[in-house]
């Protein structure tokens, strides 16, 4: 009787964040991201994670976002789909203020991928088509190739039909991030984020995931990578953003001059201006 009263509580919560009135359907997003002058602080506190952030990012980059834990790579990210609230500022989605659209279509439009991925027991094909029920095999198919996991699903005892288990213990490390990219893929998403993909994994399963990153990259969707594994950002990507206590303070490419920069942070632990 307790678990149900909890369990009707939690029904009954009603969120802080909700749509704008007239808020419009996100439709076809090209993945063009700007944040002007966004800050954000949590209710509960006085200290800012995140000042005055101004960033954009073009169509089809491949953006990591490094620094030490906890100066705000991962809220950063959380802001775009209205996870969270921006205190200040605002972030435009091909020109227009996430805030907008409803939150349905922003999310619709969003994949996250996360360092712990989540997959509920079933088969692999049952926790592919969670992303688009309606999807048709050939359909969950073609995302696995495109996430780079066709080939490994098939040399499952069932393949697509194979039972993974609660979480998906039956499977690696490697091999969930690569299904739970599948479900992005089959949703159709035009920004996905990575947040420490490649963490918790041993060097074969990280270069699997490198494998479906520059996999991704070549679909011409817009990706962020938050990630302190070095060789994954000189495997993938195009552009780096350096973070320190909730600021920008620093932003290359992957040039020359760049590699250097990327190179003396994760070596020498310091940034070359």
């Amino acid at each position: 009787a307790s678990g149900y009263t909890r369990f009707l509580e939690i029904l009954n919560v009603c969120p802080d964040i909700v749509d704008r009135p007239k808020a419009i359907e996100l439709k076809n997003a090209k993945g063009d991201i700007t944040f002007q002058n966004v800050s954000f602080q949590y209710e509960d506190t006085t200290e800012a994670v995140l000042s005055h952030i101004n960033l954009h990012i073009k169509e089809g980059e491949y953006i990591a976002l490094v620094g030490t834990s906890g100066v705000g790579k991962s809220t950063l990210c959380s802001l775009i789909p209205r996870f969270y609230e921006v205190t200040e500022g605002q972030i435009l989605i091909d020109g227009r203020d996430v805030r907008d659209f409803t939150m349905r279509s922003l999310r619709n439009n969003i994949g996250i991928v996360q360092q712990d991925v989540y997959l509920f027991a079933g088969t692999v094909m049952d926790n592919i088509r969670y992303g688009r029920p309606d999807a048709s095999d050939e359909e969950i198919v073609l995302a696995a190739r495109n996430a780079n996991a066709h080939e490994f699903i098939m040399n499952l005892p069932d393949g697509y039909d194979t039972y993974i288990g609660q979480r998906g213990i039956k499977l690696s490390g490697g091999q969930k991030q690569r299904v739970a990219v599948a479900v992005s893929m089959i949703c159709g998403k035009d920004l996905l984020v990575f947040d420490e993909p490649t963490s918790g994994l041993d060097y074969k399963h990280m270069k699997e995931v490198a494998n479906v990153l520059r996999q991704v990259r070549d679909t011409g969707i817009t990706v962020y990578v938050i990630t302190h594994d070095l060789e994954l950002i000189l495997d993938c990507c195009t552009d780096i953003v350096h973070f320190e206590n909730g600021s920008i303070i620093d932003q290359f490419q992957m040039d020359e001059a760049g590699l250097e920069k990327i190179r003396n942070y994760f070596i020498k632990g310091v940034s070359v201006k």
